[in-house]
């Protein structure tokens, strides 16, 4: 898929391609402090190797001149990325963020956006989500096995600078006098330093609690073997229902266990190790996309309010699958690359027709969906999947646990592996997905 004229919601991505350098460019109309903008070159473990690779309006570019800064106005900053160069370093990604430098808010920030463009390439992002935050960060360009691509992140820190440099390496030194050095930096990587994967050990140290999904992992491999995908790619998303009637599932922490099990399926088959996330209740809302990096207490910091004002309190199973659908055939679409979605819900399924028309509308579409319940309430349409007349292909499934956290890995993983093989056989068949 070329990243040529594409527009990202949060969370997606999009890939360069063959681009030699791009520009990055933030733009806003209104902000109610000054906007101070800036680029964190960090290595695989996600920090600066040192104050050199912290770009801002006084340091504007790196060493190697790799990252280079300019504000051609007060309401604009432009970042110059030399891609190809770029690739022979240490350098895993640049994390693009913006900070206010007094009084407000992101909620208070006017039509900011951000455009990155190459001679083939011109990738825009509108943030709109953003409410409390005095600290954003935009997105960030990274390492693919493809080649870079930018994702769209939209993630704030209630702290200013202070938090946002600190997740970064950067710690800011508080209380100093006014001539000392702002910053000071925690050295981790060297620029010239191969492009290599960190040990377990490594990777559990710079991201603590990561041994969880890693022996998730290792069960999903083994199902994935069983079925003789394990060498698949795919998409993969999940969808949680957020109705008033899963609040005891959420407070326990069923749905984050459920979520980090998931987890270990995107890890092992996305392409990018990176799952998006929606929750519904009667509106649909879409969640930052994650990765095993960042899955701890992600339920408990992304769930949205339920209540009136809000998403709701009921269950609008075709409101969140006609975003999903619009997310993955017209936003991102990819014919290569099948999507599979796992669709959590604690029953009360109603919207037959409008359900069933979604499923139809699809079924020639490179996407999957495994529908999961939780416990003994009303699924209608979805236990009726097999019954479902009009499809060019069976894309569903459905399956019903009376406690999901009494299911172990290997079942868990057997079940939700069960009908996605076989659909993709029939898509291949089809041309509907193009290997």
């Amino acid at each position: 898929m070329s990243g040529s004229n594409m527009v990202l919601s949060t969370g997606a991505n999009a890939p360069f391609g063959k681009e030699d350098t791009v520009r990055v460019t933030i733009t806003w109309r209104h902000a109610p402090a000054e906007l101070d903008v800036s680029c964190f070159m960090v290595g695989a473990d996600g920090k600066v190797s040192s104050d050199d690779y912290f770009i801002f309006y006084n340091q504007p570019a790196d060493p190697h001149g790799h990252v280079r800064l300019q504000r051609p106005n007060d309401k604009t900053t432009e970042f110059t990325i030399a891609l190809k160069e770029l690739e022979r370093t240490g350098v895993d990604k640049c994390v693009f963020a913006a900070t206010l430098d007094g009084p407000g808010t992101f909620a208070d920030v006017v039509g900011c956006s951000l455009t990155a463009q190459g001679k083939q390439s011109h990738i825009t992002y509108s943030i709109t989500e953003a409410t409390s935050e005095t600290s954003l960060v935009l997105a960030e360009v990274y390492r693919h096995t493809s080649g870079f691509k930018l994702r769209a992140v939209g993630r704030g820190f209630n702290g200013g600078l202070k938090p946002l440099a600190e997740a970064h390496g950067v710690t800011v030194e508080e209380g100093e006098p006014s001539a000392a050095p702002p910053y000071t930096v925690q050295s981790n990587i060297s620029d010239t330093r191969p492009n290599t994967v960190n040990s377990k050990a490594e990777e559990e140290a710079s991201f603590p609690g990561s041994g969880k999904i890693n022996l998730l992992k290792q069960n999903v491999q083994i199902s994935l073997k069983k079925k003789q995908i394990d060498r698949e790619k795919a998409r993969v998303a999940v969808v949680f229902d957020a109705s008033g009637s899963m609040s005891k599932l959420y407070s326990k922490g069923t749905v984050q266990k459920a979520f980090e099990r998931v987890l270990a399926v995107a890890a092992c088959m996305d392409d990018d190790g990176e799952m998006d996330v929606w929750f519904f209740a009667n509106k649909a809302k879409r969640a930052p996309s994650v990765t095993e990096r960042d899955y701890e207490n992600y339920v408990k910091r992304n769930l949205p309010e339920i209540g009136y004002g809000n998403i709701g309190f009921g269950n609008n199973e075709p409101e969140v699958m006609t975003d999903i659908i619009l997310k993955y055939t017209k936003e991102v679409p990819n014919e290569t690359i099948p999507t599979y979605i796992i669709f959590f819900s604690d029953g009360g399924v109603y919207e037959t027709k409008k359900i069933s028309k979604l499923l139809i509308k699809c079924s020639g579409t490179p996407i999957f969906w495994q529908f999961v319940g939780l416990g003994n309430a009303d699924y209608g349409v979805l236990q009726k999947l097999d019954d479902l007349r009009g499809r060019v292909v069976d894309n569903a499934d459905f399956f019903a646990l009376d406690d999901i956290d009494s299911v172990t890995d290997a079942e868990l993983y057997d079940r939700l592996l069960n009908e996605f093989p076989g659909w993709l056989k029939q898509v291949r068949a089809k041309g509907i997905l193009r290997s």
